[in-house]
């Protein structure tokens, strides 16, 4: 008499290891998937323009406020004290100063929310103090502009982990 082998009967797939182990990927794609779906929802993106003639005569009233930014001769020379929270410096028109009061409007990066502008108030020299409390080191964009928006500068800086900023108005 031959002997049958006996076949045990096999367990369900559950209970195996390696179906386990090949779904691990695919839910993990679906979960991140999900969770940058989130992202891409909860966070608009505050870099998109939506009226672009609007944009353009803009553009070109900031070139005209450069022109005269460069006409006066303006330099705007400052340091950071991270210490004090204050951004001090000078303006000066022409090797003189300008004692009129002026707004340095900080961009933050990637968040508009973190935007800052600081009011200006020259002494007779043209030295003035700002108060700039717990400012990043990140790369702000820096605009300088009369109180009336009739000039500006425009440059970059890191903030905190830049103490000195000196921005030229370029030659007509």
């Amino acid at each position: 008499m031959h002997a049958h082998p006996v076949f045990q009967p096999s367990a369900p797939w559950y209970r195996h290891r390696w179906p386990w182990f090949l779904m691990i990927g695919p839910a993990l794609v679906l979960v991140g998937g999900a969770v940058m779906m989130w992202l891409a929802m909860s966070r608009p993106d505050a870099m998109v323009v939506g009226d672009y003639y609007k944009q353009g005569k803009a553009i070109n009233q900031e070139l005209r406020r450069d022109r005269e930014a460069s006409r006066l001769g303006l330099v705007f020379a400052s340091r950071y004290d991270a210490s004090r929270g204050m951004l001090e410096g000078r303006l000066l028109g022409h090797g003189r100063p300008v004692v009129a009061p002026f707004h340095i409007r900080l961009a933050h990066p990637t968040q508009p929310g973190r935007d800052r502008v600081l009011e200006a108030l020259p002494d007779a020299q043209g030295r003035f103090g700002a108060a700039a409390p717990d400012l990043e080191a990140t790369h702000w964009q820096v605009v300088v502009e009369g109180g009336a928006r009739d000039w500006r500068l425009e440059g970059s800086w890191k903030g905190a982990g830049q103490e000195r900023l000196e921005i030229r108005a370029d030659a007509p």
